[in-house]
C-alpha cells in the first residue's frame, strides 16, 4: 500500500467512525471542497494538502491525526502554498505552464535558482539556500527527463530580459532551455513586448493525469491556488490558449532565445533580438 493510499483509507475510516452518518459530500462542506474531492482523496487519485488534513482533522475532532499522518508519508518537501501542486505536478501526465515573471522552477539552473534565492532577501540562512537549490534542481531534472510529462512552456519577453544573478548566469539559463527544446523535451514559446497584453500574468500551471481529473495552479507572492473546479479549468485553458496563439512560433521563438543568450554572451542584453521581433 503506498502512503496515498494508506492516507485514503484512514480519511475513510476517521470520517465514518468519528463522526457517524458524515457523508463526504457533508465533510466537503465543513471543509470548503466538494464531497468529489474528499472521495478522490479516499481513493487516492488526489495528494492530500496540508491545509486541507488539518481542515479536516478539526471538523472530525481527530486530535491532528491526518496532519500527523501527512507529515509521515512525506508527501511533499516544498513551501505549504506549493506543497500540493508539486505532488500533483510528479503525476502529471502533461504540464502546461505560462511564466510572467521568472523562469518557471521546473526549467532552471542550480545558479539561477540560487541568485533568486539570494535576491528574494535575507529571510533563508546559506544552508537553507543550498537545500532550497537542491530540491528545485531535482524536482527540474525529474521533470524534464526523458521519461517526465509532456511539457509546453510559454514565457513573456521579460522574464527573458530580466536579469537574475548576471548575464552570464543569464545566458547559461536560456542555454539550458535552448538544449531542452532541441532534445524535443518540451515546447516552448514566447510572447514578445510588441506581441501586446493578454488575459495571463504571474504564474499559471495546467497539468492533466492519466488517473485523475485536470488541474490548474495559479501562484503569485507567496501565495498559490490549485483549481479543480470545471468552470475555473475552462477560462484557465482559454487563456492560455489566447497566449498561445498571441506568442511567436516554437520556432521563431527559439531563435529570439538564441539571440538574447548571444547578447548576453557579448555583454549586452540581446539587443539583437530587438530587432528580430520587429520584423
Amino acid at each position: 500500500m503506498t502512503p496515498r493510499e494508506y492516507y485514503g483509507s484512514e480519511l475513510k475510516r476517521l470520517r465514518e467512525e468519528f463522526v457517524p452518518r458524515m457523508t463526504q459530500e457533508k465533510l466537503g462542506e465543513l471543509v470548503f471542497v466538494s464531497g468529489g474531492y474528499i472521495g478522490q482523496l479516499e481513493q487516492a487519485v488526489r495528494v492530500p494538502p496540508i491545509d486541507l488534513s488539518r481542515r479536516i482533522d478539526k471538523a472530525l475532532d481527530t486530535g491532528g491525526a491526518l496532519e500527523r499522518l501527512h507529515s509521515l508519508a512525506g508527501f511533499t518537501k516544498f513551501s505549504d502554498y506549493f506543497a500540493h501542486a508539486a505532488d500533483h505536478e510528479a503525476r502529471a501526465l502533461t504540464i502546461s505552464e505560462y511564466g510572467g515573471q521568472f523562469i518557471p522552477g521546473v526549467l532552471q539552473t542550480p545558479e539561477y535558482a540560487r541568485a533568486l534565492f539570494l535576491d528574494a532577501g535575507s529571510r533563508w540562512t546559506d544552508e537553507q539556500i543550498v537545500q532550497n537549490v537542491a530540491s528545485r534542481t531535482d524536482r527540474g531534472r525529474r521533470i524534464t527527463a526523458p521519461d517526465g510529462p509532456e511539457l509546453w512552456f510559454i514565457l513573456d519577453e521579460a522574464v527573458l530580459r530580466r536579469v537574475i544573478g548576471s548575464r552570464q548566469i543569464m545566458a547559461a539559463q536560456l542555454r539550458h532551455m535552448e538544449e531542452l527544446v532541441r532534445r524535443r523535451r518540451m515546447v516552448l514559446q514566447v510572447v514578445p513586448f510588441e506581441a501586446g497584453c493578454h488575459a495571463l500574468s504571474g504564474l499559471v500551471c495546467l497539468m492533466t493525469f492519466d488517473d485523475a481529473p485536470p488541474l490548474a495552479y495559479s501562484e503569485s507572492a507567496y501565495a498559490g491556488q490549485l483549481l479543480d473546479d470545471p468552470q475555473m479549468l475552462v477560462k484557465c485553458r482559454r487563456a492560455y490558449d489566447v497566449a498561445r496563439a498571441t506568442a511567436l512560433s516554437a520556432r521563431a521563438s527559439l531563435a529570439f532565445i538564441q539571440s538574447i543568450a548571444e547578447g548576453y554572451e557579448h555583454g549586452g542584453n540581446g539587443s539583437a533580438a530587438n530587432s528580430m521581433a520587429q520584423e
